[in-house]
């Protein structure tokens, strides 16, 4: 019987059924009462669907049965039957059901007559397992039915409250729900470096057939392999997340959680969720059966899953899954810094890796100085492998630290944004000789705005209790150089990086009065209305330049 058809052929079995509790007197033997609870297990189960995937929730230690007639019309028809575990492992069993036929024959007609059921008694139903499964895989039986039999699909959970799906189907001819796997579905590791991992696998029959409606999509995480894309989400979802609807498979918008980052480029779409296990990584890149995994720790194990799967029907199907442990990160060259010489050091802000460099102490009190040139550092400094000082710095910075003869120093510089950055190192036991000016408070300049006019600007800056040189400089620039000139301003270069006529003058002042340590300069010959950038540089007793932050400063355009 169709499945069409089975809500008719049902009520004859549950007649039967009540004939036979009406009619059967206590039971004699063990094998009556067994047939009973075997009738009584398939009449409270539920009907499993043909063609389409059933999601199966099943409660601690509490069965779960379904049943299904298949077509008659010829001895035998072949049926497939696909369980996925989405958590922990479950049992399984397919029983069938063996019904004589005139026994089924007699009780359709409705004839109760007592002898032809006692004869049906000699040959009663038989219920027996033609199948069972325990633990996590995706597993398929293959069957072929007979017209006279009925199927029932027990499940069960030992560990806890957990979902699965099924999927039956008895039309072996049209396409396939789940795509197909290659003969063989492992996955390859082809490359490992300190950051990346290059996989690569077999092509699913299923791309080179429906191209278009067939994807890729990878699995990477630092606990352990998946055995399908369901128990994949599950483990995110356990973590504390809320997951999206499957990456692969509409790739339709979604509002991701705080813990996500959605990344698309190149055709590929690229989901990270942070769990408290690590990052999950799902990536999805079409039909390429080669991938580098990007971005990864070093000396860090890694677990890779490949899904193939159908963006019409949303099944998936689980290449076996692999693992690879990235290359240890070679140690960091590491450069020696001499007393009182400088050390200038260039830091990428793309691979953000330390730069290392190490002191041997040559007296109790030494000095570090850092002058920052551009963008922001970070500056880790250890004494004998302890921490002593670890700090975001900006500008110019000094540490003085005490310690002991031949104590070693170990700084690590590394810049905090993603542009690169510069910094000046010096380190020296000496601390009456200073590498660096006295500095002010500030390294503002001030403009006066009541003082500009149509070809002058007033400016003004700090000074301090020592007697140093400053010397002014101006640059003509446009409205749209402005931001660039301020953000790729390296304060570390000197005047001798500037043309000869952007110089305006120099001079030397101090006052014993911080308050009255103040100077101002007036610069004539500007052109109205005209945007000029200017820079003062301080000067101190070692010669090397300190440069105040730029000020920009329009002339007016009428006077």
């Amino acid at each position: 019987l169709k499945m069409s058809w089975f809500w008719f052929y049902l009520p004859l079995h549950l007649l039967t059924a009540a004939c036979l509790c009406h009619s059967i007197k206590a039971p004699t033997t063990s094998s009556q009462q067994s047939f009973k609870t075997d009738l009584f297990n398939f009449y409270h189960s539920l009907i499993l669907a043909d063609g389409k995937e059933t999601t199966v929730h099943l409660l601690k230690d509490i069965p779960k049965r379904y049943y299904f007639v298949l077509e008659e019309g010829r001895a035998l028809s072949p049926f497939t039957i696909t369980v996925t575990p989405c958590d922990v492992p479950i049992e399984w069993n397919i029983l069938v059901h063996k019904a004589s036929a005139s026994f089924l024959g007699k009780a359709a007609q409705g004839d109760h007559d007592t002898q032809e059921v006692s004869k049906s008694q000699k040959t009663p139903s038989m219920v027996s397992t033609i199948f069972n499964y325990k633990g996590n895989s995706v597993e398929t039986y293959m069957g072929m039915s007979s017209h006279s039999a009925l199927y029932m699909l027990e499940f069960l959970s030992t560990e806890r409250d957990t979902h699965i799906t099924v999927y039956l189907t008895t039309d072996t001819t049209s396409g396939h729900l789940y795509p197909e796997l290659p003969m063989d579905s492992r996955i390859d590791v082809i490359g490992i470096g300190h950051t990346t991992v290059t996989l690569t696998w077999k092509h699913s029959p299923s791309v080179l057939q429906h191209r278009e409606n067939i994807q890729y999509c990878l699995l990477v995480n630092e606990k352990h392999n998946y055995k399908s894309l369901c128990a994949a989400e599950t483990a995110i979802r356990s973590s504390g997340m809320k997951l999206p609807p499957t990456l692969a498979l509409s790739l339709s918008p979604y509002l991701l959680e705080p813990q996500q980052v959605m990344i698309l480029s190149n055709s590929e779409l690229s989901i990270i969720n942070k769990v408290s296990s690590g990052e999950v990584r799902q990536i999805c890149m079409g039909t390429k059966n080669t991938y580098t995994v990007p971005s990864l720790s070093p000396s860090t194990q890694y677990y890779f899953d490949v899904f193939v799967v159908n963006l019409l029907t949303n099944a998936s199907a689980a290449y076996t899954g692999t693992f690879a442990r990235t290359l240890e990160e070679p140690e960091p060259k590491v450069t020696e810094l001499k007393d009182g010489k400088v050390v200038q050091v260039v830091l990428d802000g793309k691979n953000q890796k330390f730069y290392s460099l190490q002191y041997q102490a040559s007296h109790k009190e030494i000095q570090f100085t850092f002058q920052l040139c551009r963008s922001q550092v970070q500056v880790h400094i250890t004494k004998n492998g302890k921490t002593v000082a670890l700090e975001n710095i900006s500008g110019l910075r000094y540490f003085s630290l005490k310690g002991k003869l031949l104590d070693t120093y170990l700084v690590q510089l590394r810049s905090i944004e993603e542009s690169n950055s510069s910094v000046k190192v010096q380190v020296s036991s000496h601390l009456h000789k200073p590498l660096f000016p006295l500095l002010p408070e500030s390294l503002k300049i001030k403009s006066f705005s009541k003082l500009r006019t149509c070809n002058s600007v007033t400016i003004a800056w700090l000074g301090t209790q020592e007697e140093s040189k400053y010397c002014v400089y101006k640059k003509r620039i446009e409205d749209d150089q402005v931001w660039m000139e301020l953000q790729s301003a390296d304060r570390c270069f000197g005047p001798e990086s500037r043309h000869k006529s952007e110089k305006v003058m120099c001079k030397y002042f101090y006052d014993i009065n911080l308050q009255r340590a103040v100077t101002t300069e007036t610069i004539k010959g500007l052109d109205a209305g005209t945007l000029y950038l200017f820079d003062v540089y301080l000067f101190g007793p070692s010669g090397i330049p300190v440069r105040y932050h730029s000020k920009v400063v329009k002339t007016r355009k009428k006077c």
